[in-house]
């Protein structure tokens, strides 16, 4: 019956909120290593789509949820209120859908989730240009002051940037009222640290990070076949991710993993 009341579900819902959980809780995906980035995100969501829906009993087919909350209940893992000064909370904030305003609902799931009232540092990856069209000063704008607004609301303590090269990076420095702390450097890209990038950086006192992030980590094609894979029949058409973020807490004195997951928003569009 899972699969069938999931599927009802989700054909009634408006948008579809998932959460992993503490992934490092997750036996299954500890003794395996995804050989990229892409690849854990795929595993994670089927993971998490696949066990929520065997759970669905036949009572909830009468359901409407305008807002579907997907979860693997075992796994989700807040932070004791206790520990929360031993341990730094890192996010990775990818837009899919070209729309600012959903920085704020990515921080507040992500800190409800956790449990706290604030995140450490959020790095946004570029969102998606449209084909032909340069990343600009003035496309970053706006997502950039949502999240400044956030940092002004004491939701974040420190912003930073992905994948800019030295001119934008300084364009952004120059004008951001809140300026980057730190800015990630893909090596797939570039094997050495481009001079004029190192130098404003440490000029600047910007710390320079890698990653090996893809320029999509999820895609609206990718998000649709894991959902198609995950639940029979479903219109997976109709769904369309808005943004994935990614987060990760980490014991400051022995910067170890303690906690790593994704959260992922979706909305359905029904013609």
């Amino acid at each position: 019956m899972g699969t069938e009341g999931a599927r009802a579900l989700l054909e009634r819902a408006g948008r579809l909120t998932l959460q992993t959980g503490n992934l490092l809780n997750w036996g299954c995906l500890r003794k395996k290593c995804p050989a990229t980035p892409g690849e854990e995100v795929r595993d994670c969501i089927q993971k998490t789509l696949t066990e929520w829906s065997s759970k669905i009993g036949q009572d909830r087919n009468q359901e409407t949820l305008e807002v579907l909350e997907c979860t693997v209940a075992q796994a989700i893992e807040k932070i004791n209120p206790e520990e929360r000064d031993e341990l730094k909370v890192s996010a990775k904030l990818f837009i899919v859908g070209s729309n600012s305003s959903s920085i704020r609902d990515a921080v507040d799931l992500a800190c409800s989730a956790l449990g706290v009232a604030q995140l450490d540092s959020v790095i946004i990856a570029p969102p998606p240009v449209e084909d032909g069209t340069n990343l600009s000063l003035e496309y970053l704008q706006p997502y950039w002051k949502e999240l400044e607004n956030l940092v002004q609301n004491k939701k974040i303590v420190a912003i930073g940037t992905s994948d800019l090269d030295k001119t934008l990076l300084e364009q952004l420095y120059l004008w951001a009222q809140v300026k980057p702390s730190s800015n990630q450097v893909n090596l797939a890209s570039c094997c050495v640290m481009p001079p004029d990038l190192t130098a404003f950086a440490k000029e600047c006192d910007i710390q320079l990070l890698t990653h090996n992030d893809p320029k999509e980590l999820l895609c609206e094609a990718s998000f649709q076949e894991v959902l198609q894979e995950s639940i029979q029949n479903v219109k997976a058409n109709e769904w369309i991710p808005l943004w994935l973020l990614r987060y990760s807490v980490i014991v400051k004195s022995r910067g170890i993993i303690k906690s790593k997951g994704y959260i992922v928003q979706a909305k359905r569009n029904a013609s």
